[in-house]
């Protein structure tokens, strides 16, 4: 959700690059070969939009296998055990395949496949979903959890965190276990392909040890709500008010602002190759595709 890889960083720097977005093309100087290389400026450019009755959609997947989009919609509140949730299916053409694909849940967030299944955040449970019939299978409970938020996947391997408790926890062989905890409002996550796990809280953008320490790779996305790695050390990282970053070694660069039409930017989704970013809307009920150029 490309190849991914840490941050080759030599040391973690009190002073980050902030760059705000825009089409234009800045030069710098290659010195070994003493000609001027243009280096473009990430950007990001809307293709499409789906209709809005995606009620309170809060997080979106894309299921490389199939090539369906997953869509979790809260509808209620966000704490609310009160039955309203579900999950949808869009075509990558941003059409409702099946508004109502899964029905009866409370508060779905993240999602996470692995396993055959469909993975779900729900407040203080994670749900299993048999992706071919579409039947949730189990209902994991999560002791002492209170908002349970996103999901990632690493093989068998299924993180989730708790925002309100800055806890990451793991379900594997059918068990669910603490693997990091001490993070302040820990939110997004995403796992590589060696299975380093990086993450998004209070402090900033970093790559979670499981041994209990962690690396702080970037201080000024706090707050993180979307997570995607890219690939060759570039991230994408959302915030749930309007806001969709760029992130590499070098700071982080300003994509998307929509604070002023009171559009979130809730748990966004990738499509690799195609390299479209698939933002849930929140409050706005529909999901927004966007091209990144980097």
């Amino acid at each position: 959700m490309n190849t991914k890889l840490k941050f080759a960083l030599v040391g973690i720097t009190s002073t980050l690059l902030f760059a705000q977005c825009s089409p234009q093309k800045t030069e710098e100087s290659t010195v070994e070969e003493g000609t001027v290389e243009a280096v473009k400026t990430p950007s990001l450019t809307k293709i499409w939009e789906t209709d809005t009755t995606l009620i309170t959609n809060e997080s979106v997947l894309y299921d490389k296998s199939t090539g369906k989009i997953y869509v979790s919609n809260i509808e209620g509140e966000p704490s609310g055990k009160d039955g309203k949730g579900s999950i949808s299916i869009l075509d990558q053409e941003g059409n409702i395949v099946d508004q109502e694909w899964v029905t009866g849940l409370d508060a779905p967030k993240g999602m996470g496949i692995a396993n055959g299944n469909l993975y779900v955040t729900d407040i203080d449970q994670l749900i299993e979903i048999d992706l071919e019939s579409g039947d949730i299978t189990k209902k994991h409970p999560v002791e002492g959890a209170v908002f349970l938020n996103d999901v990632a996947t690493y093989e068998s391997k299924v993180y989730f965190t708790d925002m309100n408790t800055g806890k990451i926890h793991m379900l594997e062989d059918g068990k669910i276990s603490i693997v990091a905890e001490g993070h302040s409002s820990i939110n997004g996550i995403a796992v590589d392909p060696k299975g380093s796990v990086y993450g998004l809280d209070g402090e900033g953008f970093k790559m979670i040890n499981l041994d209990g320490t962690a690396m702080l790779l970037n201080k000024n996305v706090t707050g993180g709500d979307g997570l995607v790695i890219l690939g060759d050390g570039n991230y994408l990282a959302s915030r749930w008010a309007g806001e969709v970053y760029f992130i590499n070694a070098e700071g982080e660069t300003l994509l998307l602002d929509t604070k002023a039409e009171e559009s979130n930017t809730a748990d966004i989704g990738f499509i690799p190759g195609e390299n479209i970013v698939l933002v849930p809307t929140f409050f706005k009920n529909k999901v927004v595709a966007y091209k990144l150029d980097y």
